[in-house]
């Protein structure tokens, strides 16, 4: 939930990927499955602490991920009321983005960035972010490729220097494959463990796993476990 990539493929299909860092002391996450969730079938990786989770792409139009912190580094303050992990599942009790942002209660939850790419006969990113007091909402441009780091774990300065790393590497792709955004993900930096995608700070903080949705005539996710090892891909029907 702390690094994410999209990359458009046309006028409503693209490639989305995540890179989670969490703490050692969490369990290891489920590999992605097919759940139904308010009626809707949602496949997604599962966060074994919560049973929530930070990417999930419904069988048809949505498809969420989120990031740790809205926009700078907040205190941590637990008990929270409930998970965000939790909270971007309850996204499916609604009919559409704008009864989620006025209906649902946020109150409680800690601060977030949550990212809403909705597919019609184009794609809408609707960006939301929670800062413990407001929900403040963008829409961002979904014809050029967009890049997220958490406010949470990475200053502003390290943040422009991941946009530019991801510039850098646009800049010699003339075509967007899974295959080469996940190996960005697993490389982009200049060899600062703390700030590269693929990140790892003292073994405290690291990322645990990488997911990705190619979203198109055929949809499918990949899940790769940094810690166990092993790829996963699931058909999204």
């Amino acid at each position: 939930m702390c690094t994410v990539t999209y990359l458009p493929l046309g006028k409503d299909k693209f490639i989305l990927t995540s890179n989670r860092d969490e703490g050692k002391s969490r369990k290891i996450a489920l590999p992605p499955a097919k759940y139904s969730v308010y009626d809707t079938d949602v496949y997604y990786p599962k966060d074994a602490d919560a049973n929530g989770t930070w990417f999930a792409a419904a069988s048809k139009q949505f498809t969420l991920c989120i990031l740790n912190g809205a926009f700078t580094p907040h205190e941590h303050k637990p008990p929270y009321k409930l998970s965000r992990g939790l909270m971007l599942l309850d996204f499916f009790k609604y009919k559409n983005v704008n009864d989620f942002c006025t209906q649902y209660d946020f109150t409680g939850i800690e601060p977030f960035t949550l990212l809403i790419f909705e597919q019609n006969q184009a794609v809408t990113i609707h960006e939301l972010r929670w800062d413990g007091t407001k929900l403040h909402t963008f829409i961002k441009d979904a014809t050029v490729p967009q890049i997220w780091s958490s406010a949470q774990l990475y200053s502003t300065e390290v943040i422009k220097q991941r946009e530019e790393w991801f510039a850098e590497w646009l800049k010699a792709r003339n075509e967007f494959t899974m295959d080469k955004i996940i190996r960005f993900h697993k490389t982009g930096g200049n060899g600062n463990s703390y700030t590269d995608l693929l990140m790892n700070r003292d073994g405290r903080v690291f990322t645990v796993s990488i997911t990705s949705v190619k979203r198109a005539e055929q949809s499918v996710m990949r899940y790769e476990d940094m810690i166990l090892g092993g790829v996963k891909d699931i058909t999204i029907e």
